[in-house]
């Protein structure tokens, strides 16, 4: 896996932003953000790594008794944290199709495709114009590209220091450091 190096030249879409070790903000310590925009006006993605524990059936009566009822809900980030949002990964002989907010009729379709991966989220990671390029100046993400296994690993706290780890040698000895390191 190799990290981009010009990320705030071009678009990142479709890449991971993984948050710095020497990030504290607790919405995003230790996360893996799926970019699906980005752009001069902002950009957008969903946090992958932080699974609610519960099914889109749970949500409400909507979704308990069809297709999607089984669907893992997670934590998409702090942005309007009640919005769902669905989104669908289908592997792809060159590597993976990504479809983000499509319609419950059109994932219920997914859920039935061989290898099809569906996720739900609630709410979404946001920046206006120019703010992540100035969060990427000051080395708060470190970007890449997805891995084409992504969805194979857990999508749990585990995701961030595989993918680090996978970045490289010096990500990877900071992504195995404890939370606390005074208990190093």
């Amino acid at each position: 896996m190799r990290e981009r190096r010009k990320a705030t030249k071009s678009s990142i879409a479709g890449s991971l932003l993984l948050a710095h070790p020497s990030l504290k903000d607790p919405n995003f310590r230790r996360t893996v953000v799926l970019m699906s925009a980005h752009g001069a006006d902002g950009a957008m993605g969903v946090v992958l790594n932080r699974p609610l524990g519960r099914r889109l059936g749970d949500l409400n009566g909507e979704f308990a008794l069809g297709p999607l009822a089984a669907v893992p809900l997670y934590c998409g980030g702090p942005v309007e944290p009640k919005q769902l949002l669905l989104a669908a990964w289908q592997p792809r002989e060159d590597g993976f199709q990504l479809q983000f907010g499509i319609e419950p009729d059109k994932a219920a379709q997914l859920c039935a495709e061989p290898g099809a991966h569906i996720r739900a989220f609630l709410g979404y990671s946001g920046w206006t114009g120019g703010q992540l390029e100035n969060e990427l100046k000051q080395n708060t993400w470190i970007v890449t590209e997805v891995p084409a296994d992504l969805m194979d690993h857990p999508q749990d706290d585990g995701l961030w220091r595989g993918v680090l780890g996978g970045v490289g040698e010096e990500w990877r000895l900071l992504a195995e450091e404890p939370d606390d390191t005074s208990r190093n």
